[in-house]
């Protein structure tokens, strides 16, 4: 059975899809982009403004859940340039322990939702 978690403190979805599913133990995120969940618009100010919404967006996600960034097993990281990668990494790196990070792959893309320049999906078991 699966139960669709949302909350108002992250962007609402802008397609046919929930911004995560809980199926039993398992969450499974939709990827977040830059979206102010407060007004609507990108934060597309600096790379590291961006990524660091990103992921404020998807902490917001996982406590609609029950759940925070120790519950993450793997993400996924969609860019748009690789020479953003080193910014990135060090933004998504402040959510995370790094003795207990989970598994992740990161991955260039010709373009994103919005043209934003990253994307970042998980997967959290309680």
């Amino acid at each position: 059975m699966k139960k669709i978690i949302t909350t108002i403190k992250a962007p609402a979805p802008i397609g046919p899809y929930n911004q995560a599913v809980l199926s039993g133990n398992t969450l499974y995120t939709s990827g977040q982009i830059a979206i102010n969940p407060k007004n609507g618009e990108l934060v597309l100010d600096s790379i590291k403004e961006e990524t660091t919404q990103v992921m404020e967006n998807l902490k917001e996600v996982l406590a609609a859940a029950d759940m925070t960034f120790e519950n993450i097993v793997k993400t996924s990281i969609f860019i748009s340039d690789m020479h953003n990668f080193s910014e990135i990494n060090t933004v998504y790196g402040e959510y995370f322990n790094e003795d207990t990070a989970p598994a992740r792959e990161t991955v260039e893309v010709a373009n994103l939702p919005k043209f934003v320049n990253v994307e970042i999906s998980a997967i959290a078991v309680k």
